[in-house]
């Protein structure tokens, strides 16, 4: 790596060492007190004198996350609002992963450990602004650092899990007696959104697309739902729909069924131009069995290795009605939407893809909202394209999680400008979403950290904007494969360089 691109790996060192797989980082903190992160900044700054990249779109690229981190660190000094990046910092599930043999993997593992201690002395050092309500949305998250980590493993683990209880004992604190305005504000936000795309961004306008895309996905559930049963309101048949799901023990087969099944279509259509490697299927690993189903991608910086999607059955110990609101996730309506958007043409053909992107600029650094975009694009493709055309759950299912996507861009802005209450953004996950209270909750305290959480749907309509414009510029020429190909070129793009698709 250059020394540009170095100086940004060193600023998200979670992001480089699991999604870019760059492995150098294993055992290591990044230093987040105030200090580190101004010899962090500092170094940024020194080596954008090196000079621009010969290609022009990776510079354009590069410099996007420059400034994206400049805005984070700099301007609005999230290290000391949020302990999400400081969370992220200790996670240590990314050695779970099979990128290495596992004793390897295991060394690094006790290295990450034994640094527990001076990355919650940094993050104690920093984090003096965090709001109330933030604090004890991630509460759960903190807590859950230590799953597996054995306190008589060692003096390593000791003094790790000593660290962490000072960590946890602050923000329980914090979550008790901080701010309870939870606010960026609209100007800090809308800077945090544009700084990691290249766009300038106007909330008032995002909300208004977000309020047509709302309208136009509930008439697609109402259509779909009506073609299940005309004589049923949607309100009325969504739980049956969501109750109909696999036992706890056959998830992960159905899972793995469907697995097979969204990547023999996407490879029959060419919706994606690979599809190679090995997709696996089964739980996630007790440090993440938090996540119901996720993508974990052999990254583009390390061997190749099994990918794998995650699908996590509730744990059987659990009281009989929070397992079956969990189990809820995996209905015959939902998890083949799931299963599209986490694996083809989604997130595991999309990592495939990133593999092969020309360059460490485009193999490295990834546009979280092309990501997720992409991805969540991807349900409505295979919709458009005939996915299980004769089962009209497959589209109800395409649009209850859109429908959640973009109720979480609308509660972001919302919430961060001052708009929406917590208790206004949880009514309006389960009115206009169909989430149960619980879940709505949930979703509603996400976007108190999670600012940039409306991604998903933002990435979407960037996608197809510039497929309308693809259509247009190429005419006959104009296919899906063509298009898929050319975006997937560019690696995972901020937004604001998504028309190089079309030139190139």
């Amino acid at each position: 790596m250059n020394e540009r691109l170095r100086a940004v790996c060193d600023l998200m060192v979670p992001q480089a060492r699991e999604m870019s797989g760059l492995h150098e980082y294993d055992g290591r903190v990044q230093d987040l007190s105030p200090d580190g992160v101004r010899a962090a900044l500092a170094a940024l700054e020194r080596a954008r004198g090196t000079g621009p990249l010969r290609d022009a779109h990776d510079e354009a690229h590069l410099a996007v996350f420059e400034r994206a981190l400049r805005v984070q660190y700099g301007d609005l000094e999230l290290h000391r609002r949020s302990p999400y990046p400081h969370l992220s910092n200790l996670e240590l599930a990314t050695y779970d992963r099979e990128y290495a043999p596992a004793k390897e993997r295991e060394r690094a593992r006790r290295r990450h450990l034994a640094r527990w201690p001076d990355a919650v002395d940094a993050a104690l050092a920093s984090l003096d602004l965090v709001p109330a309500p933030v604090a004890g949305a991630l509460l759960g998250a903190v807590r859950g650092l230590t799953e597996g980590v054995d306190p008589e493993s060692g003096a390593e683990a000791a003094a790790a899990l000593r660290a962490h209880a000072r960590l946890t004992t602050h923000l329980e604190r914090t979550a008790a007696h901080g701010d309870p305005d939870p606010r960026l504000g609209g100007p800090a936000l809308a800077a945090l959104m544009g700084s990691q795309e290249g766009l300038e961004v106007d909330l008032a306008r995002l909300a208004s697309e977000a309020a047509r895309e709302r309208a136009r996905l509930e008439e697609m559930l109402a259509r779909a739902c009506a073609e299940l049963d005309a004589r049923r309101s949607v309100a009325s048949l969504i739980p049956e729909l969501l109750a109909d799901h696999p036992a706890a023990d056959e998830v992960v087969p159905e899972a793995a069924r469907l697995t097979e099944e969204v990547i023999a279509f996407t490879r029959d259509l060419g919706l994606a131009p690979h599809t190679d490697g090995e997709c696996a299927v089964g739980p996630a690993p007790a440090s993440r069995s938090w996540a119901m189903a996720m993508m974990t991608w052999a990254a583009p910086g390390e061997r190749d290795a099994p990918s794998w999607y995650h699908v996590t059955p509730p744990d059987p110990s659990w009281p009989e009605e929070e397992q079956e609101e969990w189990l809820t996730v995996f209905s015959r309506t939902s998890l083949p939407a799931i299963t599209v958007h986490e694996v083809a043409p989604g997130h595991f053909a999309h990592g495939r893809a990133l593999r092969r992107a020309a360059g460490p600029v485009r193999r490295l650094l990834h546009g979280l909202s092309f990501t997720e975009g992409w991805a969540h694009y991807a349900e409505e493709v295979c919709l458009e394209e005939g996915f299980r055309a004769d089962d009209p759950r497959f589209a109800v299912g395409v649009a209850l999680e859109a429908l959640v996507r973009v109720t979480r861009l609308s509660c972001a802005i919302g919430l961060h400008t001052g708009a929406l209450t917590l208790d206004d953004a949880t009514e309006l996950f389960v009115r206009d979403a169909h989430l149960s209270p619980a879940a709505a909750a949930s979703e509603a305290r996400r976007g108190t950290f999670d600012a940039a959480y409306g991604r998903y749907t933002w990435g979407k309509l960037e996608i197809l904007r510039l497929r309308e414009r693809a259509r247009a510029q190429w005419g006959s020429g104009f296919t899906l494969k063509r298009f898929h190909a050319a975006l997937l070129e560019l690696g995972s793009p901020p937004l604001g360089l998504l028309d190089a698709a079309l030139a190139g």
